[in-house]
Formats: structure tokens, C-alpha cells, sequence
């Protein structure tokens, strides 16, 4: 069992952490198992996927803040996907893909152009 946090942030809406334990995952049907969209639905927060999850678009795309040593590898499919997406940063990567290790805490960011996007206080 690994216990670990996860934060969303949005320009204009307050943070939102969310505790996830490996143990409970997956949360969804959507992504990879325990990755950032599959931990994001699963904790009501909705994060834009047009294809479901399986990364043949750039929709779910997230910027990761803090943690970022702790997640997967991105694939060359991944990477083709985020060419596509605006705003791509350094630490850009698909929610659908991007999959913590739990080894820490982690903050990623929801790209304010993403306006389909809310973090709910549910």
C-alpha cells in the first residue's frame, strides 16, 4: 500500500489535493491505471478527454508542478499527441498517460486554455 497526494491547480480556482491510495486503483475506466486523468475523475475532478483516455488526442493535457521524477516514462505516441497540444511546457505530458509512482507528492497543473475543465469541491 502507498499513500500519496496529488494537487490540481487552475489560474482562478483553488487548489485542489486529493489523497490516493495504490491500493484503490484504478479509479476509471479512463487512462492508464492511476494515472493523473484516471486519479482526476475518480476524485470528481473533470479533466477534458475527447478520445477516452487513450491517447490519440491532446485534450487531457497537464502540466506537472512538482514530483515529476515519479511518473512513467512518456512513449513516442505520448509525445507525437503533445506536439498538438498549445501551451506545451517542458513538463507538459497527457493526464491519460502520465502515471505517478506514489513515491511523492505531486502537483500538476490544468492548462487554463483547457476550458472544459473544473475542479469541483466534491
Amino acid at each position: 500500500m502507498s499513500q500519496f497526494k496529488v494537487t490540481f491547480l487552475k489560474e482562478g480556482v483553488e487548489p485542489r489535493t486529493v489523497e490516493v491510495d495504490t491500493d484503490d486503483l484504478p479509479y476509471d475506466r479512463d487512462g492508464k491505471p492511476g494515472s493523473i486523468l484516471d486519479i482526476a475523475l475518480g476524485h470528481g475532478i473533470d479533466l477534458d478527454h475527447a478520445c477516452g483516455g487513450v491517447c490519440a488526442c491532446s485534450t487531457c493535457h497537464v502540466i506537472l508542478k512538482e514530483g515529476n521524477d515519479s511518473f512513467n516514462e512518456s512513449s513516442d505516441a505520448e509525445e507525437d499527441q503533445l506536439d498538438r497540444a498549445p501551451g506545451l511546457t517542458m513538463t507538459s505530458r497527457l493526464g491519460c498517460q502520465a502515471v505517478p509512482d506514489g513515491s511523492v507528492n505531486v502537483v500538476v497543473e490544468i492548462p487554463l486554455w483547457n476550458r472544459n475543465n473544473v475542479l469541483s469541491d466534491h
